[in-house]
């Protein structure tokens, strides 16, 4: 609920922005991967900077996130 209430507010314009809000947030191709829940959790989303929309697609804990199948 943490990352959808400063996602939700949120104003980025690019990945900075994104990591002012987000420290550890990186980007994979043409996806931004999120740390959440104390590292325990991936929340993998493509941001949209001109719309101001962030599309969840996947939610993987780090053992799955680390199996690199999502990225299919």
């Amino acid at each position: 609920m943490n990352w959808y209430r400063i996602t939700r507010r949120a104003n980025w314009t690019s990945l900075d922005d994104v990591r002012a809000d987000f420290a550890h947030a990186d980007i994979v191709g043409r996806r931004t991967v999120f740390n959440i829940h104390g590292n325990h959790y991936r929340l993998i989303a493509r941001v949209n900077y001109l719309s101001k929309r962030v599309f969840i697609l996947r939610i993987l804990t780090h053992t799955e996130y680390r199996k690199g199948g999502w990225q299919e």
